[in-house]
């Protein structure tokens, strides 16, 4: 890692954010964690215990008040993602946000546009991406071995009970901004655009079938991607247990993931090749991809390339943030219209100002 620059940063939340934190540490040469802000003081001094010289503060304007602070990473409940990024960012701070990034499209590309006007820089968290599977179907990726994308099938079958929704603002539309394609399936979703192309045509069906809350807990679409491939989503929160499956057929490699929920990426994926003379080439391919940085370990790291503008930097972008935001509407409205929706969308978009049912149940 380069020491050109070491950034200081502030964390505000100590839930998630406590990983995000590890995530820094990693790299002690490019950060220092300076300010953690939680309401509940005890919560970050616990994830601080091993960081003497950080300050805990229970107030937001503490730390965009502090000409110190170079990025805030945002680790907030998702109704407080939007006011909190611009307020960062007219601050004059880079910003590192949790999904789901905000509640609409509209919010998106204010964003974007504040980014740019201020001369900040944005950045979702989308971990999956840094681990050894998904680092290895990249490398192959890269060497031209897979060949045409034929489909995918992505799986979230995670146990979520009542104690899960004992936070008050948790599977509602006004405090998480949407449902379990919002909250759960956000991350495997990227990996889908990343593996077969962004999204052109969505098709869904959402549900209320597990849990007495407001938005959806179960899920089963269907995309087309502009490369052509079809994939399909399963999302449920009334599994057995936690796991997440994700299993593509190319045109020469079929590519299968582990079973692991919150690490996916990191998983022992299996690469079997149609033909057995390339399995002895995706073989050594793969032999040359043996450790990379996992989770926010690798996401901080692509941060920091990032922020020194280094030519190999590759973190997720607002871009990516817009597709994102564009699936959970499209996704949204097919469902809702029982229609074929379409990519991208537009500020013509029926749904572009929010898709959330304020103060409303689903049907």
């Amino acid at each position: 890692m380069s020491e050109n620059k070491k950034f200081n940063i502030a964390i505000i939340g100590a839930g998630i954010g406590a990983a995000h934190l590890d995530g820094y540490c990693h790299w002690p040469d490019a950060y220092q964690v300076i300010m953690v802000c939680d309401k509940d003081i005890e919560r970050a001094k616990g994830i601080t215990k091993n960081l003497p010289d950080c300050q805990i503060v229970a107030e937001i304007d503490e730390v965009l008040n502090n000409p110190d602070v170079d990025l805030v990473d945002v680790c907030l409940p998702p109704h407080l993602h939007y006011p909190v990024m611009m307020a960062a960012l007219d601050a004059g701070k880079h910003v590192v946000c949790e999904k789901p990034f905000v509640g609409s499209l509209e919010e998106t590309d204010a964003f974007i546009a504040k980014a740019k006007s201020v001369g900040k820089k944005v950045f979702p968290v989308f971990q999956y991406r840094y681990g050894l599977g998904y680092q290895r179907f990249l490398h192959l990726k890269n060497q031209g071995l897979l060949g045409k994308a034929f489909v995918g099938s992505f799986e979230t079958h995670w146990d979520r009970r009542a104690p899960y929704y004992a936070i008050d603002w948790r599977g509602t539309w006004v405090g998480e901004n949407g449902g379990t394609i919002v909250s759960h399936a956000t991350h495997i979703h990227d990996l889908a655009t990343q593996m077969l192309g962004e999204v052109q045509k969505v098709s869904a069906f959402l549900d209320v079938r597990v849990n007495p809350i407001e938005t959806e807990d179960c899920a089963a679409i269907s995309m087309q991607m502009a490369s052509g491939a079809l994939a399909t989503s399963s999302i449920t929160l009334g599994n057995v247990g936690d796991m997440s499956r994700i299993r593509v057929c190319f045109e020469h490699v079929t590519i299968e993931s582990g079973l692991q929920p919150y690490t996916i990426g990191a998983g022992d994926w299996s690469f079997i090749a149609r033909d057995e003379a390339l399995q002895a080439k995706i073989d050594e391919e793969l032999a040359k991809i043996q450790h990379t940085p996992e989770r926010f370990n690798g996401l901080m790291g692509d941060v920091y390339k990032a922020l020194i503008n280094a030519p190999d930097a590759s973190p997720p972008s607002v871009a990516d943030a817009r597709h994102s935001m564009e699936l959970i509407t499209a996704i949204y409205h097919a469902d809702r219209t029982g229609s074929t929706a379409t990519l991208p969308i537009d500020a013509d978009h029926p749904l572009y100002t929010g898709w959330k049912k304020v103060g409303i149940a689903n049907d």
